[in-house]
């Protein structure tokens, strides 16, 4: 593991699923006790985008921007809102140059699927109908997030795809969450690795299905036709259970004709990007933040 990350793993809390309540209280006062970000030259909103029920969202618009992106926060579906994710919001909104759309989906146990992912289509469809009222170029829209934010991301893109809806430009998938089969590599041997591992990830894959069969839009591994894709970014932690079907998803949509930008961080867990003061967090945050600009500006 990279040493400055390795010396952080003591200090992170316990996560535990099982109790989603108290994990949530847990993550949003380790949020809360981060420095606030700079937000100079941001103007940041908070709206509610007509859905069944409506959506709360949290816009961050930088000066002169063109394109946009639906970010999508991490949690595995159990954690996370618009203010634990406000740091993340902000930075890429910040280096992209793109407004960003932060979207307060509904969390599982209690909003099983498809609660989020519902959630996640309707701020899309918003998004490209209001695109003149937002300022940004209908043809210039990404869906983003990490973890299972990243899993949601996908959801959309395949979703859209099969509807005809909204046109995507870009798809980025920052470690996501895809198989709820858990029969990679890394997940049958990553059982005690940080923030994430097998068990953990059990209990949200349960918590998000209620015990169903999933479908490709619930785990986009299960999707057999990953053709006429948008672009995509993919990244991936060294020593994370979702390692390898984020590896493999990004395969097959290159073999699906889709264009791929695939970064495997070598010495990283799952989350640990969120460790900014190590080097290749640094790193890591600077090119997912290219790609989003590149892809939009092109």
């Amino acid at each position: 593991m990279d040493p400055e990350l390795e010396a952080f793993v003591p200090l992170l809390p316990p996560i535990d699923l099982t109790d989603p309540v108290t994990t949530r209280r847990t993550f949003a006062a380790l949020a809360a006790s981060r420095p606030a970000p700079d937000t100079t030259g941001l103007e940041i909103e908070d709206r509610t985008v007509p859905g069944t029920p409506d959506v709360r969202v949290r816009i961050y618009r930088p000066h002169q921007a063109q394109g946009a992106v639906i970010w999508l926060h991490g949690g595995g579906f159990v954690f996370g809102d618009l203010e634990t994710e406000h740091p993340w919001a902000s930075r890429i909104a910040t280096g992209s140059g793109a407004v960003v759309i932060s979207v307060d989906y509904r969390r599982s146990p209690e909003n099983q699927y498809p609660a989020a992912l519902d959630d996640a289509y309707a701020v899309l469809t918003w998004t490209a109908e209001h695109a003149a009222e937002l300022g940004i170029d209908p043809a210039r829209i990404a869906v983003g997030g990490h973890s299972a934010g990243a899993g949601l991301a996908a959801a959309v893109v395949l979703r859209a795809r099969d509807r005809q809806g909204p046109p995507i430009r870009f798809q980025l998938l920052n470690e996501p969450g895809l198989d709820d089969r858990q029969q990679t590599w890394s997940q049958r041997n990553f059982t005690d690795t940080p923030w994430h591992d097998r068990d953990t990830l059990t209990t949200v894959w349960r918590h998000y299905l209620g015990g169903r069969t999933a479908i490709p839009y619930a785990a986009p591994a299960r999707a057999a036709d990953l053709s006429r894709l948008p672009p995509a970014y993919l990244a991936t932690a060294e020593f994370d259970p979702l390692r390898d079907e984020a590896v493999e998803y990004a395969l097959r949509l290159l073999q699906a004709g889709v264009s791929v930008e695939l970064h495997q961080w070598p010495g990283t867990f799952h989350g640990s990007l969120a460790i900014l003061s190590a080097e290749i967090s640094q790193r890591q945050h600077a090119t997912l933040i290219t790609a989003l600009r590149r892809a939009l500006a092109a």
